[in-house]
Protein backbone atom coordinates (compact mmCIF):
# COMPACT_ATOMS: atom_id res chain seq x y z
CA UNK A 1 0.00 0.00 0.00
CA UNK A 2 1.34 3.42 -0.40
CA UNK A 3 2.37 5.86 1.63
CA UNK A 4 -0.15 8.87 1.84
CA UNK A 5 1.27 12.24 1.32
CA UNK A 6 0.94 15.00 3.95
CA UNK A 7 2.00 18.29 4.71
CA UNK A 8 5.69 17.07 6.60
CA UNK A 9 6.50 14.60 3.59
CA UNK A 10 5.58 17.99 1.42
CA UNK A 11 8.28 20.12 2.87
CA UNK A 12 10.66 17.25 3.00
CA UNK A 13 9.90 17.14 -1.10
CA UNK A 14 10.20 21.00 -1.19
CA UNK A 15 13.85 20.94 1.14
CA UNK A 16 15.25 18.55 -1.17
CA UNK A 17 14.77 19.91 -4.57
CA UNK A 18 16.10 22.63 -2.92
CA UNK A 19 19.35 21.68 -2.03
CA UNK A 20 19.66 18.56 -4.13
CA UNK A 21 20.83 16.33 -1.28
CA UNK A 22 19.34 14.45 1.92
CA UNK A 23 22.15 16.18 3.76
CA UNK A 24 20.93 19.61 2.80
CA UNK A 25 17.15 18.69 3.14
CA UNK A 26 18.38 17.59 7.29
CA UNK A 27 20.06 20.89 7.68
CA UNK A 28 17.11 22.73 6.08
CA UNK A 29 14.89 21.43 8.09
CA UNK A 30 16.02 20.73 11.54
CA UNK A 31 15.96 16.69 10.94
CA UNK A 32 18.24 13.70 11.51
CA UNK A 33 20.12 12.33 8.46
CA UNK A 34 18.21 9.06 8.75
CA UNK A 35 14.92 10.44 9.83
CA UNK A 36 15.43 12.58 6.15
CA UNK A 37 16.51 9.43 4.22
CA UNK A 38 13.16 7.69 5.38
CA UNK A 39 10.92 10.26 4.19
CA UNK A 40 12.56 10.29 0.75
CA UNK A 41 11.69 7.05 1.02
CA UNK A 42 8.11 7.67 1.53
CA UNK A 43 8.06 9.55 -1.41
CA UNK A 44 9.41 7.92 -3.50
CA UNK A 45 6.63 4.88 -2.74
CA UNK A 46 3.81 7.52 -2.42
CA UNK A 47 4.74 9.18 -5.93
CA UNK A 48 5.83 6.45 -7.50
CA UNK A 49 9.02 7.83 -8.55
CA UNK A 50 12.66 8.39 -7.39
CA UNK A 51 12.87 12.10 -6.83
CA UNK A 52 16.63 12.60 -6.75
CA UNK A 53 18.84 10.10 -8.19
CA UNK A 54 22.98 9.96 -8.23
CA UNK A 55 24.91 11.66 -10.74
CA UNK A 56 28.29 11.48 -9.90
CA UNK A 57 29.33 12.31 -6.65
CA UNK A 58 25.63 14.82 -6.62
CA UNK A 59 22.15 13.78 -6.92
CA UNK A 60 19.78 15.61 -9.30
CA UNK A 61 16.17 15.41 -9.27
CA UNK A 62 13.92 13.47 -11.72
CA UNK A 63 11.89 15.25 -14.58
CA UNK A 64 8.88 14.33 -12.57
CA UNK A 65 10.59 16.32 -9.47
CA UNK A 66 11.52 19.20 -11.73
CA UNK A 67 7.74 19.51 -12.76
CA UNK A 68 5.76 18.71 -9.56
CA UNK A 69 8.23 21.12 -7.62
CA UNK A 70 6.24 24.37 -8.36
CA UNK A 71 2.92 23.06 -7.49
CA UNK A 72 4.38 21.36 -3.97
CA UNK A 73 5.76 24.92 -3.35
CA UNK A 74 2.61 26.68 -4.19
CA UNK A 75 0.48 24.40 -2.19
CA UNK A 76 3.05 24.83 0.87
CA UNK A 77 2.95 28.47 0.25
CA UNK A 78 -1.16 27.99 0.36
CA UNK A 79 -1.21 26.50 3.96
CA UNK A 80 1.01 29.04 5.45
CA UNK A 81 -1.07 31.98 4.13
CA UNK A 82 -3.47 30.09 5.87
CA UNK A 83 -2.24 29.60 8.95
CA UNK A 84 -0.71 32.69 9.15
CA UNK A 85 -3.75 34.91 7.87
CA UNK A 86 -5.03 36.66 10.98
CA UNK A 87 -1.01 36.52 12.90
CA UNK A 88 1.67 39.10 12.34
CA UNK A 89 4.68 38.15 10.41
CA UNK A 90 7.98 39.81 12.04
CA UNK A 91 9.47 40.97 8.59
CA UNK A 92 12.99 41.68 9.81
CA UNK A 93 13.50 37.89 10.78
CA UNK A 94 12.17 36.67 7.70
CA UNK A 95 13.89 33.90 5.11
CA UNK A 96 12.28 33.60 2.04
CA UNK A 97 13.25 34.04 -1.69
CA UNK A 98 10.98 35.47 -4.09
CA UNK A 99 10.72 34.85 -7.52
CA UNK A 100 10.01 38.26 -9.79
CA UNK A 101 9.59 37.62 -13.57
CA UNK A 102 10.48 41.21 -14.76
CA UNK A 103 10.83 42.42 -17.99
CA UNK A 104 14.33 43.40 -18.92
CA UNK A 105 13.74 47.46 -19.55
CA UNK A 106 12.20 47.47 -16.43
CA UNK A 107 14.48 45.68 -14.38
CA UNK A 108 17.72 47.76 -15.46
CA UNK A 109 15.44 50.59 -13.47
CA UNK A 110 13.55 48.88 -10.73
CA UNK A 111 16.08 46.04 -9.41
CA UNK A 112 18.47 47.99 -7.57
CA UNK A 113 15.81 49.54 -5.88
CA UNK A 114 13.82 46.76 -5.05
CA UNK A 115 17.05 44.78 -3.80
CA UNK A 116 17.75 48.34 -1.79
CA UNK A 117 14.58 48.55 -0.08
CA UNK A 118 13.84 44.94 1.28
CA UNK A 119 17.23 44.13 2.39
CA UNK A 120 16.79 47.39 4.88
CA UNK A 121 13.79 46.11 6.70
CA UNK A 122 14.27 42.44 6.03
CA UNK A 123 18.21 41.30 5.69
CA UNK A 124 17.16 37.53 5.09
CA UNK A 125 15.14 38.07 2.00
CA UNK A 126 16.42 37.35 -1.56
CA UNK A 127 14.79 38.37 -4.86
CA UNK A 128 15.45 36.01 -7.31
CA UNK A 129 14.85 37.89 -10.77
CA UNK A 130 13.61 35.79 -13.85
CA UNK A 131 13.15 37.18 -17.20
CA UNK A 132 10.32 36.52 -19.21
CA UNK A 133 9.60 33.97 -21.08
CA UNK A 134 6.34 32.76 -22.55
CA UNK A 135 4.40 35.55 -19.92
CA UNK A 136 2.59 32.54 -19.21
CA UNK A 137 -0.05 33.01 -16.36
CA UNK A 138 0.73 29.19 -15.04
CA UNK A 139 3.77 30.02 -13.63
CA UNK A 140 1.67 32.54 -11.49
CA UNK A 141 -0.50 30.03 -10.58
CA UNK A 142 1.89 27.02 -9.74
CA UNK A 143 3.82 29.50 -7.60
CA UNK A 144 7.37 29.18 -9.89
CA UNK A 145 6.45 32.61 -10.23
CA UNK A 146 5.68 35.06 -6.92
CA UNK A 147 5.05 38.00 -9.10
CA UNK A 148 5.46 39.31 -12.68
CA UNK A 149 6.77 42.96 -13.29
CA UNK A 150 6.26 44.41 -16.54
CA UNK A 151 3.41 45.88 -19.27
CA UNK A 152 1.63 42.92 -19.87
CA UNK A 153 -2.00 42.65 -18.78
CA UNK A 154 -3.67 39.47 -17.84
CA UNK A 155 -7.98 38.93 -17.70
CA UNK A 156 -7.84 36.04 -15.39
CA UNK A 157 -10.30 35.96 -12.32
CA UNK A 158 -7.57 34.16 -10.39
CA UNK A 159 -5.32 37.08 -10.95
CA UNK A 160 -4.66 40.10 -9.16
CA UNK A 161 -2.75 43.17 -10.79
CA UNK A 162 -2.19 46.66 -9.87
CA UNK A 163 -0.47 49.29 -12.15
CA UNK A 164 3.01 50.54 -10.79
CA UNK A 165 3.44 53.38 -13.24
CA UNK A 166 2.78 54.84 -16.84
CA UNK A 167 5.81 54.57 -19.47
CA UNK A 168 6.65 57.00 -22.31
CA UNK A 169 9.00 56.08 -25.14
CA UNK A 170 11.68 58.10 -26.35
CA UNK A 171 14.42 57.71 -29.00
CA UNK A 172 17.81 57.70 -27.82
CA UNK A 173 21.22 58.81 -29.74
CA UNK A 174 25.46 59.44 -28.90
CA UNK A 175 25.62 62.53 -27.23
CA UNK A 176 27.45 63.67 -30.21
CA UNK A 177 24.91 62.80 -32.85
CA UNK A 178 23.56 66.17 -34.67
CA UNK A 179 19.83 64.62 -33.98
CA UNK A 180 20.37 65.21 -30.11
CA UNK A 181 21.21 68.67 -31.32
CA UNK A 182 17.54 68.76 -31.65
CA UNK A 183 15.20 69.28 -29.09
CA UNK A 184 11.98 67.83 -30.60
CA UNK A 185 13.14 66.41 -33.82
CA UNK A 186 10.34 65.76 -36.74
CA UNK A 187 9.45 62.52 -37.59
CA UNK A 188 11.77 62.50 -41.09
CA UNK A 189 14.88 64.04 -39.19
CA UNK A 190 14.41 60.23 -36.90
CA UNK A 191 14.30 58.17 -40.04
CA UNK A 192 17.77 59.93 -41.53
CA UNK A 193 19.75 57.54 -39.40
CA UNK A 194 19.41 53.45 -39.12
CA UNK A 195 17.96 52.14 -35.87
CA UNK A 196 18.74 49.52 -33.28
CA UNK A 197 15.18 47.65 -32.43
CA UNK A 198 15.08 46.18 -28.87
CA UNK A 199 12.87 43.04 -28.96
CA UNK A 200 12.83 39.81 -27.36
CA UNK A 201 11.49 37.91 -29.97
CA UNK A 202 12.92 39.29 -32.84
CA UNK A 203 10.66 42.50 -34.24
CA UNK A 204 11.64 44.94 -36.21
CA UNK A 205 8.66 46.41 -36.65
CA UNK A 206 6.48 48.18 -33.76
CA UNK A 207 4.33 50.65 -33.02
CA UNK A 208 6.66 53.95 -34.30
CA UNK A 209 6.30 52.11 -38.01
CA UNK A 210 2.58 52.09 -37.89
CA UNK A 211 2.60 56.24 -37.21
CA UNK A 212 6.06 56.29 -39.76
CA UNK A 213 3.72 54.80 -42.23
CA UNK A 214 0.36 57.06 -42.08
CA UNK A 215 3.01 59.72 -42.74
CA UNK A 216 4.28 58.68 -45.68
CA UNK A 217 7.65 58.04 -44.14
CA UNK A 218 9.68 54.60 -43.46
CA UNK A 219 13.07 53.99 -41.07
CA UNK A 220 15.67 51.82 -41.92
CA UNK A 221 16.41 48.71 -38.79
CA UNK A 222 19.63 47.97 -39.65
CA UNK A 223 19.78 45.66 -36.34
CA UNK A 224 17.65 43.74 -33.71
CA UNK A 225 18.76 42.64 -30.33
CA UNK A 226 17.31 41.00 -27.57
CA UNK A 227 17.21 43.31 -25.03
CA UNK A 228 17.05 47.81 -24.22
CA UNK A 229 20.33 46.76 -22.26
CA UNK A 230 22.21 46.21 -25.72
CA UNK A 231 20.22 48.35 -27.20
CA UNK A 232 21.78 51.41 -24.83
CA UNK A 233 25.28 50.00 -25.85
CA UNK A 234 25.14 49.79 -29.21
CA UNK A 235 23.53 53.32 -29.83
CA UNK A 236 26.18 54.46 -27.19
CA UNK A 237 29.08 53.36 -29.80
CA UNK A 238 27.17 53.97 -32.92
CA UNK A 239 25.26 56.49 -34.98
CA UNK A 240 21.90 54.60 -34.62
CA UNK A 241 18.87 55.80 -33.44
CA UNK A 242 16.97 53.12 -30.58
CA UNK A 243 13.69 53.04 -28.88
CA UNK A 244 13.99 52.77 -25.22
CA UNK A 245 11.39 53.46 -21.92
CA UNK A 246 12.05 56.94 -20.42
CA UNK A 247 12.97 56.24 -17.60
CA UNK A 248 15.82 53.66 -18.77
CA UNK A 249 17.24 56.38 -20.52
CA UNK A 250 16.99 58.96 -18.26
CA UNK A 251 18.88 56.67 -15.61
CA UNK A 252 21.63 55.27 -17.51
CA UNK A 253 21.69 57.79 -20.66
CA UNK A 254 24.53 60.33 -19.06
CA UNK A 255 27.05 57.41 -18.20
CA UNK A 256 26.90 55.79 -21.15
CA UNK A 257 26.79 59.38 -23.17
CA UNK A 258 23.59 59.02 -24.66
CA UNK A 259 20.92 61.50 -24.80
CA UNK A 260 17.38 60.82 -25.44
CA UNK A 261 14.55 62.97 -27.54
CA UNK A 262 11.31 62.98 -27.96
CA UNK A 263 9.15 61.30 -30.48
CA UNK A 264 7.15 63.46 -32.60
CA UNK A 265 4.09 61.60 -32.74
CA UNK A 266 1.16 60.01 -30.08
CA UNK A 267 2.73 56.54 -29.40
CA UNK A 268 0.66 54.18 -26.88
CA UNK A 269 1.37 54.79 -23.17
CA UNK A 270 2.56 51.57 -21.69
CA UNK A 271 1.26 50.70 -18.36
CA UNK A 272 3.86 48.61 -16.16
CA UNK A 273 1.95 46.24 -13.94
CA UNK A 274 2.34 44.26 -10.70
CA UNK A 275 0.89 41.14 -11.15
CA UNK A 276 -0.10 37.70 -8.03
CA UNK A 277 -1.69 35.40 -7.72
CA UNK A 278 -4.85 35.35 -5.32
CA UNK A 279 -3.96 32.91 -2.66
CA UNK A 280 -1.10 35.06 -2.26
CA UNK A 281 -3.55 37.94 -1.41
CA UNK A 282 -3.56 37.61 2.31
CA UNK A 283 0.13 35.93 3.10
CA UNK A 284 1.54 38.75 5.40
CA UNK A 285 4.95 38.23 3.69
CA UNK A 286 4.05 38.70 -0.23
CA UNK A 287 1.49 41.85 0.95
CA UNK A 288 4.65 43.57 2.59
CA UNK A 289 6.78 42.73 -0.77
CA UNK A 290 3.98 44.34 -2.73
CA UNK A 291 3.74 47.46 -0.30
CA UNK A 292 7.56 47.77 -0.50
CA UNK A 293 7.63 47.71 -4.75
CA UNK A 294 4.68 49.75 -4.64
CA UNK A 295 5.48 52.59 -1.98
CA UNK A 296 9.32 52.56 -3.77
CA UNK A 297 8.72 52.55 -7.44
CA UNK A 298 5.32 54.07 -7.68
CA UNK A 299 6.42 57.52 -7.97
CA UNK A 300 5.16 60.09 -10.70
CA UNK A 301 6.73 59.38 -14.08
Amino acid sequence: MQDQLDLNLLRVFDALLQDGSVTGAAERLHLSIPATSRALGRLRRAMGDPILVRAGRGMVPTPFALRTAPRVRSLLEEASALISADRDVTIADLKRTFTIRINDGVAATLASAAVEAAAAVAPGVTLRFVTEGSESIEALRDGSVDLDIGAGDVAAPDIRTTVLYHEHVVAIVRADSPLGRHRRPTLAQLCQYPHVSASRRGLARGPLDDALEAAGLQRHVAAVVPTFAVALLVVASSHYVGLVPQRLAEQYGQALGIRWVPIPTDLPEIDVRLLWHARLDVDPAQRWLRDTIRDTFCSPS
